[in-house]
């Protein structure tokens, strides 16, 4: 039964919000970034991401890692601003020790922004981690 299944609590792998500068179009944007901090590589990575507020409700985007290191973070999307006003959630589900976990992450809206920024774990760029 549902109180049978057992779901280990995540720990040390993070979605972060990062301003950038794309040097194609010679502008600062923001991308997310899955960050494994783990000693143990992490596979399979499925990560669902949307925002709403209300009745606003962006498309649902996935994505996929096939395999992410011990100790590295991989690029999932680049984050339009019109999209920073809304609740922006991440859905991560992946597999490490031969188990699954799972985790909400979210952005509340007007949260990312320059004056959130902070160090990020493993990313040379400052940034802001979802809760």
């Amino acid at each position: 039964m549902k109180k049978d299944i057992e779901i280990p609590e995540v720990e040390k792998v993070h979605v972060a919000a990062v301003r950038e500068f794309n040097k194609a179009f010679r502008t600062d944007e923001w991308n997310a970034y899955v960050i494994n901090n783990r000693n143990t590589s992490i596979e399979m990575v499925l990560i669902v991401a949307k925002g709403h507020d209300g009745s606003k409700e962006t498309s649902t985007m996935r994505h996929k890692v096939e395999k992410l290191p011990p100790h590295s973070f991989a690029k999932i999307e680049f984050i339009q601003d019109e999209v920073l006003t809304l609740n922006n959630e991440y859905q991560v589900t992946f597999f490490a020790d031969n188990k699954m976990y799972e985790k909400k992450y979210l952005f509340k809206k007007n949260s990312v922004s320059e004056e959130n920024l902070i160090e990020l774990p493993l990313l040379p760029n400052k940034g802001i981690l979802a809760k």
